[in-house]
C-alpha cells in the first residue's frame, strides 16, 4: 500500500493528471465507492483533500465512514470535465489518521469545519489511472483511442485475483467478488 507521496515519487506526471482532474472545480470533488457490509458498492461525492503528505479525505458520520471503519478499501473516481472526457480512478484502503499535529497540517489545508463531526482518512495508492480521450477521428474516420496511463503499487499486486480463505470466493484486484452477478 503506497501513500500518495510514494506514488507521486513514482510518477510525477500521472500524479499531477489525476490531482488537475480531482481539483479542477477549486477543492478536491470525486465519487468515492466503499464497501458495504453486504458486499456491495456504495458510491458518494466527497472532497479529497491531496497534500505533500498525502490523500486525504473528510468523512462525516455516515454509511460510507462505516464501510471505511469496517472495510477500508475505496475506489476514488473524478467528477466528469467540462471540457473533456478525461477521467482519473484511484484505489486502495483508507486508514484513519489519529495523529493530532497531522489531523490539524490537513484540516488546515482542506478548510475542515472543527464543530463538524467528521474523522479523517488518510487513502493509500494501489492503482491509479488517468485516461484522456481526444477530440476527432483518425485519418480513417474512426473515433480516437483513449490514452490510459496505469499504475499499479508494485507491492499491493504480486497476484491479480487471490482465493479467500474459508471461501471459494476469488477476488479481484480490488477486492471484490469477480464472480458477483450485478444488481
Amino acid at each position: 500500500m503506497a501513500s500518495w507521496s510514494a506514488f507521486a515519487a513514482d510518477e510525477p506526471r500521472l500524479a499531477d493528471g489525476i490531482r488537475l482532474l480531482l481539483q479542477q472545480y477549486g477543492p478536491g470533488f470525486g465519487y468515492l465507492a466503499t464497501v458495504r457490509a453486504d458486499g456491495g458498492p456504495r458510491v458518494h461525492p466527497v472532497s479529497p483533500v491531496i497534500t505533500d503528505e498525502g490523500l486525504f479525505c473528510f468523512v462525516i458520520d455516515s454509511p460510507k465512514r462505516r464501510d471505511l471503519e469496517r472495510d477500508g478499501r475505496y475506489a476514488l473516481h473524478s467528477f466528469p470535465a467540462e471540457e473533456s472526457d478525461d477521467e482519473a480512478y484511484v484505489a486502495g484502503h483508507a486508514r484513519p489518521v489519529t495523529d493530532p499535529a497531522r489531523l490539524a497540517r490537513v484540516a488546515r489545508a482542506g478548510r475542515a469545519a472543527p464543530q463538524v463531526d467528521w474523522r479523517l482518512f488518510e487513502f493509500t495508492v494501489d492503482v491509479a489511472m488517468l485516461t484522456r480521450r481526444a477530440q476527432g477521428t483518425s485519418a480513417l474516420g474512426a473515433p480516437l483511442r483513449p490514452a490510459v496511463q496505469l499504475w499499479l503499487d508494485p507491492g499491493a499486486h504480486a497476484g491479480a485475483h487471490r482465493r479467500v480463505p474459508g471461501t471459494d470466493a476469488l477476488r479481484g484486484r480490488h477486492g471484490f467478488d469477480t464472480r458477483r452477478p450485478a444488481a
